[in-house]
């Protein structure tokens, strides 16, 4: 990055830090989040940046000393070797974020092939979320849910959440966002009376929760037309033209407002209207992109598009696309899901890395 873009990330970091110390700006919640939000997530680039200044500052120093005093040669050496190390993490923090890692999310667990069988390893899935969900603090609730005639899920919508209202850089869609997918199971059903190992699916789609989406009116946007009020029976309710009628051009949203004493109070009633109006359209779309992106995960529980296969007579679990492998596959039932998804999140950032460098 040259360094007049890092010059500017000091600058916000500074700015976001004068903001973040005002009290007033705290009576906004999801202003004062937002903030530092994005305060958190400049805190370890100009923590590592600094660093960096500081080592290359030492370095230059550290061989310039040695030329006098050879004890400073082993600090240059030492120096040296950390720079590198410096570098390479600044750049991997300031690779491209996805801008929902700090959402809370919503889970779907759908059974699929196997009948009662795929539907019980629906509900294995189901206690795994929930426990990894309570051994990382978060708070999960289940919004609705189909259960099976022997206790599994035919189909089960869970909302996992990061608890308290402090603003979080990686959070529940950050850690879970590569979970969306077809996960496979081989073990001996419940069913099965042979003892024969069967192979069945249930399917996972997450998205991340719509968080408020911000409006802003552009006034150029609006036409504001004045009327005279009127009340019942046609009648007029003053001699003065203070009703205000609000259209929303890009939209075609319409408001009116006759009901305050005067045309400036009608105005900013219709405007906040309209406002409220504008933001249910916000959410609705943002809600509707979610919904395709869930939709895109998983086309149908089929398990040759299988992600995970969780295999019981080996205790293995195998995630097909890092070639993950471990055989502490009751440990991961019982919520110690780390093991994978830190591998998942490796292979992400070496290839967001890569593409970044090519």
């Amino acid at each position: 990055m040259e360094s007049g873009s890092l010059q500017g990330l000091l600058d916000e970091y500074a700015e976001l830090e004068d903001q973040l110390a005002d009290p007033s700006v705290h009576a906004d919640q999801a202003r004062a989040r937002k903030l530092g939000r994005r305060y958190a997530e400049l805190s370890p680039v100009v923590k590592t940046l600094n660093e960096l200044n500081a080592a290359r500052s030492d370095l230059a120093a550290a061989k310039e000393l040695a030329a006098e005093d050879e004890t400073f040669a082993e600090e240059a050496d030492e120096l040296a070797e950390r720079i590198p190390a410096l570098e390479s993490r600044l750049t991997e923090l300031l690779l491209p974020r996805d801008p929902y890692d700090s959402a809370d999310v919503v889970m779907e667990i759908k059974s699929g092939e196997g009948g009662e069988e795929s539907a019980l390893f629906a509900g294995d899935l189901l206690r795994m979320y929930l426990r990894y969900a309570e051994r990382r603090g978060w708070k999960a609730e289940v919004l609705d849910s189909t259960e099976s005639d022997l206790g599994g899920y035919k189909d089960v919508t869970v909302s996992i959440k990061s608890k308290g209202s402090e603003a979080v850089v990686d959070g529940v869609w950050a850690r879970l966002k590569f979970e969306g997918g077809v996960h496979r199971v081989q073990r001996v059903p419940a069913t099965e009376s042979q003892g024969r190992i069967h192979t069945s699916a249930a399917g996972v789609l997450i998205y991340p929760e719509p968080e408020e989406v911000e409006v802003e009116i552009d006034p150029n946007d609006l036409r504001i037309d004045v009327f005279r009020s009127s009340g019942p029976g046609g009648q007029s309710v003053n001699t003065t033209d203070s009703a205000v009628r609000v259209t929303h051009l890009p939209t075609g949203i319409v408001v009116s407002c006759q009901n305050e004493k005067s045309q400036i109070q009608n105005r900013a009633r219709a405007i906040q209207v309209l406002q409220a109006r504008l933001q249910a359209l916000a959410e609705e779309e943002a809600a509707a992109k979610a919904a395709d992106a869930r939709r895109s995960q998983v086309r149908t529980v089929d398990r040759s598009e299988r992600v995970r296969t969780y295999n019981f007579p080996e205790n293995r679990i195998s995630d097909h696309r890092v070639n993950y492998k471990a055989y502490n596959l009751d440990q991961v039932l019982d919520g110690e899901l780390d093991g994978v998804l830190d591998a998942l999140q490796s292979a992400d950032r070496e290839e967001r890395l890569a593409d970044a460098q090519s």
